[in-house]
């Protein structure tokens, strides 16, 4: 994708380049899918892949990405990321926004989530070879008082430069 086009797309998405990884237009691919309430984009650029997870509605948030498999007593679907294909993760992902804890009305289960609004998860990367690659993510999104369907394994095909 030329950097035009890629620059066209950001604010359509609610990005703006800060939020991207370094990288020149000829290392970088775009990918937007959305799925129960989440706009998802995936940028690949300068060996990091990041994943924006934006609840389409206000007032909902998405859980941390280090929510244990299964969730906490059964509740919540970690915010998670990997790659396979032509990418292979060189390191943890990391999130740019805090974790705060939840304890759901009547429970006393802690839930860790990240603020109401996007969140987006940055994985460093090296390219195995090929030019398909695909981005896995799982997710979910709740308010105070409603979740929405959890999304797991959604698969997002990237072409890479």
């Amino acid at each position: 994708m030329r950097l035009s086009a890629v620059a066209l797309l950001l604010p359509a998405v609610g990005l703006t380049a800060g939020d991207l990884p370094a990288g020149t237009a000829a290392d970088r691919t775009t990918a937007v899918r959305a799925r129960s309430g989440v706009e998802v984009t995936v940028v690949v650029s300068g060996g990091r892949v990041a994943v924006r997870f934006r609840p389409e509605r206000a007032g909902f948030h998405l859980y941390s990405k280090d929510l244990p498999a299964g969730g906490a007593d059964g509740l919540g679907t970690a915010t998670r990321m990997s790659v396979r294909g032509g990418l292979r993760a060189t390191g943890p992902a990391d999130a740019d926004r805090p974790v705060e804890t939840l304890v759901p009305a009547g429970l006393e289960t802690v839930l860790p989530v990240y603020p109401d609004g996007p969140v987006t998860l940055t994985l460093p990367v090296e390219r195995t070879g090929g030019t398909d690659a695909e981005v896995v993510v799982d997710y979910a999104a709740c308010s105070r008082g409603t979740c929405l369907f959890p999304v797991q394994a959604l698969v997002i095909p990237v072409h890479l430069p």
